[in-house]
């Protein structure tokens, strides 16, 4: 395991009243003026954003609405925030909604306090915002584990790229599976498949050695892979939302990638096909990582027969390492297709060879697992996927 520092300030109100009580508790530290975030209107629809706001006017703030956040917010959409939350004044914004809503505010809470533009201090010149507005998360929907980091996942449109900004992390977020029951099925499955992909991508890092922080991880994949199948089939089964939803946070929370350096190779494909097409992000890993995988695991078929047989349950009787290393993807690709989701990019509608082409050479290359891709090697990764 490499040497490492960890601290994780983000206090979690879990389970049953949980927005409840964590108002309560954290309000005396909001200040004057908060700013309520949220997405499409769904918390809208289900008196969510009421609720929350009339619980902040009673203790005497002043509430400021930033609406429409999508679910690939865009560095357009940062600057709209930012902009709002200059004006009035805002001292305190709390997220009220997903990943990507938290992921906005994250990044809203640095440009607002900056005289320069955020993605050329910390992309190009690698800088990084010192005056941040605090902010808080309302999780209605899990997946991300955006609420226990201070990453953010931007479009910017006018580049044509998908790629992390930094800002505050909160100071406290919400895990609340009763909030977390209005959201459609579909995008459960989703989520949960995102919280997979962020254990796979960092369990794949490196050292690729059995360390404690992988010990950890598997034990975590199997989780969500349980629950992942409950909610295909049972949507409403609080207890598999509670445990995937604990499972999301710890997914990116730090905890597994203590003493390793991740990869994160197949996030950083989607990332440019979802600035390219806008398509949904767990469904895009879904389509990707088998044919991924494929490629990478002749690389390290050691560490790709354990998850085979530590996480996907393959049996390795009679199989050599690396046949139960494919096995494993084998039996990724099958659960993929079991919960629902697409097995293909063409089945979401991504066939365009132009656009294939320009995700290719414009991904990011990592170096964090144990093979380093080509544009080249990325571009039949896709054909592969389709």
């Amino acid at each position: 395991m490499n040497d490492f520092t960890f601290c994780n300030p983000t206090r979690v109100y879990f389970g049953h009243d949980g927005i409840a009580r964590a108002l309560d508790a954290e309000m005396p530290a909001m200040g004057d003026t908060v700013m309520i975030a949220y997405g499409g209107g769904s918390v809208m629809r289900t008196g969510t954003f009421d609720a929350v706001a009339d619980r902040l006017r009673a203790a005497g703030k002043r509430v400021v609405a930033f609406g429409g956040i999508m679910p690939n917010p865009t560095y357009a959409k940062v600057q709209e925030g930012a902009e709002l939350a200059r004006r009035e004044g805002v001292d305190f914004i709390l997220a009220l909604g997903g990943g990507s809503v938290v992921d906005c505010c994250k990044v809203v809470s640095a440009q607002a306090r900056l005289d320069e533009d955020l993605w050329s201090l910390e992309r190009d010149r690698g800088g990084s915002p010192t005056d941040l507005i605090p902010i808080g998360a309302l999780v209605t929907v899990s997946g991300t584990g955006a609420e226990m980091n201070n990453g953010a996942v931007i479009t910017h449109e006018d580049l044509q790229v998908k790629g992390p900004l930094w800002g505050a992390q909160p100071a406290f977020a919400v895990l609340d599976p009763d909030v977390m029951m209005t959201v459609p099925p579909a995008q459960v499955v989703s989520g949960a498949f995102d919280t997979l992909s962020h254990c796979m991508e960092t369990y794949f890092g490196v050292p690729g050695e059995y360390n404690l922080s992988d010990s950890i991880n598997e034990a975590i994949m199997r989780d969500v892979i349980r629950h992942l199948r409950t909610v295909a089939s049972d949507p409403h089964d609080y207890e598999a939302r509670s445990e995937l939803a604990w499972a999301s946070a710890m997914a990116e929370n730090s905890i597994l990638k203590i003493g390793k350096v991740t990869d994160f190779q197949c996030h950083m494909i989607e990332h440019q096909l979802g600035a390219l097409t806008d398509c949904n992000h767990g469904q895009g890993l879904a389509a990707i990582h088998p044919a991924l995988y494929r490629h990478l695991a002749p690389a390290n078929p050691a560490k790709f027969a354990r998850f085979a047989v530590e996480v996907m349950g393959v049996d390795p009787q009679g199989r050599d390492e690396q046949e139960v290393a494919l096995a494993g993807v084998d039996a990724l690709a099958a659960l993929i297709a079991e919960v629902g989701l697409p097995t293909t990019l063409t089945e979401m509608g991504i066939t365009d060879e132009a656009v294939l082409h320009q995700v290719a050479d414009t991904s990011v290359l990592t170096a964090g697992c144990c093979k380093r891709l080509d544009p080249d090697e990325i571009l039949a990764i896709l054909h592969e996927s389709l």
